[in-house]
């Protein structure tokens, strides 16, 4: 993360929280008001252009800026905490993006996974889990150090997320069906959701550009099915990712040196965040196993609340400011 001077405390705050599918902003006023929100597309830079993915993130800014109805002048600090920003170089370079496009005369970039962290945790440290449409992790120790993974695909050794499990129901679907694997119900659900007769009409159809490679994560939920139904092939893929989940937190645990300790481990994204029993029954079993102290969330509350939660902790507010904009952050979500 860039070397970036703190906003000026009691100024107004904005907050993003941007994903993959979507990006969401807030602005907080100097004493913890919850003033406006917005969403807008999500930010993927490697899939849209660099330059794309930033004007997306611009124009949500800008929305969500007009509807508080505050003058930029009054704008102390934005704190975004972005997917797809997974390096220190990544954070700079945003950073330093967003203070040339002036929103805010001080910026904060970071990855998502540490507003999920501070939107759960009750002590300010812990490991948080993201299993969305990829998978990521990372931790605070009490002292402040941090742990974290580069996160950028396979390249770097990463498996899981949405994306992974949809290109399994495909990859074992068509096995199922050619002779080359075992035989899966996940062949005919596969098919069904295209509407094709075969699971390989699906393959051909993305080799002719007939469906979209970018959209098989809407195929992880119909293997989640299939695997609470009972299939084998389907069900080694779910414990499969549990393995993963459980691995990713086990080793920045051990990292920070808090294997053997109460730590809470946050667990967010969309396919986490579901509470899919099979997933999560074998998640549980694998963290009881490596780190049996740990303590497991999945919190109700969106990473947008952690990322406004980290903004105010670097404009110095106190403690009844940050436990009013919780509040009427909170209230605001029954509400909407």
């Amino acid at each position: 993360m860039g070397e970036v001077t703190p906003g000026r405390p009691g100024g107004v705050l904005i907050a993003v929280d941007g994903g993959n599918s979507k990006i969401d902003a807030a602005v907080a006023g100097p004493g913890g008001e919850l003033l406006a929100t917005a969403r807008g597309p999500g930010f993927r830079p490697k899939t849209t252009g660099f330059d794309v993915a930033l004007e997306s993130l611009a124009g949500v800014i800008d929305a969500v800026v007009e509807r508080a109805g505050v003058e930029r002048g009054d704008v102390a600090h934005l704190a975004a905490y972005m997917a797809n920003v997974d390096l220190p170089a990544e954070e700079e370079r945003l950073e330093k993006l967003l203070l040339a496009r002036g929103p805010a005369p001080s910026v904060r970039v970071g990855n998502d996974t540490l507003a999920l962290l501070r939107s759960a945790v009750t002590e300010g440290w812990g490991v948080a889990v993201v299993c969305g449409a990829g998978i990521n992790c990372a931790g605070i120790a009490p002292d402040g150090r941090t742990a974290r993974f580069p996160s950028l695909g396979p390249h770097t050794g990463d498996w899981g997320g949405g994306g992974e499990l949809g290109r399994a129901a495909l990859w074992h679907g068509i096995r199922g069906e050619d002779g080359r694997g075992p035989e899966t119900a996940l062949t005919a659900a596969v098919a069904a959701h295209y509407g094709v007769e075969r699971a390989i009409d699906v393959g051909l159809g993305m080799h002719d550009g007939d469906f979209d490679r970018e959209n098989l994560t809407e195929l992880a939920p119909l293997l989640l099915d299939t695997a609470e139904a009972g299939d084998p092939v389907a069900r080694e893929v779910v414990f499969r990712l549990a393995e993963e989940i459980a691995l990713l937190g086990s080793v920045i645990l051990r990292r920070l040196g808090l294997q053997d300790s109460p730590a809470e481990v946050v667990l967010g994204g969309g396919i986490l965040r579901a509470r899919r029993p099979l997933l999560m029954d074998a998640v549980a079993e694998r963290y009881a196993d490596v780190a049996p102290r740990t303590r497991l969330l999945v919190p109700e509350d969106p990473p947008l609340l952690g990322a406004a939660l980290l903004g105010l902790d670097q404009l110095d507010a106190p403690a009844a400011v940050h436990q009013r904009f919780r509040a009427a952050f909170r209230a605001a979500s029954r509400a909407g």
